[in-house]
């Protein structure tokens, strides 16, 4: 009995060796090639698992994608709560949250994302997975601007449609990050976050 609990635990851990070998390397590829170009075959031989080591763990390309999609943004949730004690008060961590943003945009998987949400084989399934990812940082900005509501450093408002603006707003300035330096756009977004905070802060 001893022994076939000895095996199971072995192949449990090769198991999951296996799956954290196809997951970096799969990373790897997808980060420079993009999602269209990326093949399971290729995934496969780069990682040194068969193609049905990684179907044991994903069920295509796609689940694959969108699983290392929903880490990436997981990391990125993580930086930012490592980074947020550093700031006092809700005002400051809008402006921090700009900074985050900012370099935190340009992710390895950005191009292979777009790329799956706009091709037409891609199911809908996945691609509604990628568009909930913004449900994460969404949540962030409503909860500071929330804090920031209960501590009196913002008037009463709706804090949905703030939230919307803010995302909204933050994530169209994210899009110079394609044609300009990062640090370049540093002021431009802490200017956004000023006017922003111009129309919310409470008045004393």
């Amino acid at each position: 009995m001893k022994g076939l609990e000895e095996t199971l635990d072995k192949r449990r851990y090769n198991s999951e060796n296996a799956k954290r070998d196809i997951i970096e390397k799969a990373m790897t590829i997808f980060s420079q090639k993009g999602y269209n170009q990326v093949s399971v075959q290729e995934i496969s031989k780069a990682s040194g698992y068969s193609k049905g080591h990684i179907y044991y763990h994903f069920e295509n390309k796609e689940k694959l994608f969108v699983f290392l999609a929903q880490n990436s943004m997981q990391d990125w949730y993580k930086k930012w709560m490592m980074k947020e004690p550093f700031y006092p008060t809700a005002t400051e961590k809008l402006y921090g949250m700009a900074q985050h943003v900012l370099y935190n945009y340009q992710t390895p998987l950005l191009k292979g994302g777009q790329e799956l949400a706009s091709n037409p084989a891609s199911s809908l399934e996945s691609v509604k997975a990628l568009h909930e990812l913004a449900i994460i940082p969404m949540g962030v900005y409503r909860a500071i601007l929330q804090e920031g509501v209960e501590k009196g450093e913002f008037e009463d408002g709706n804090i949905n449609e703030w939230t919307t603006l803010l995302g909204t707003w933050l994530g169209g300035l994210c899009q110079l990050t394609n044609t300009q330096e990062l640090h370049n756009l540093e002021s431009l977004f802490n200017q956004a976050v000023t006017i922003f905070l111009a129309s919310i802060k409470r008045r004393i």
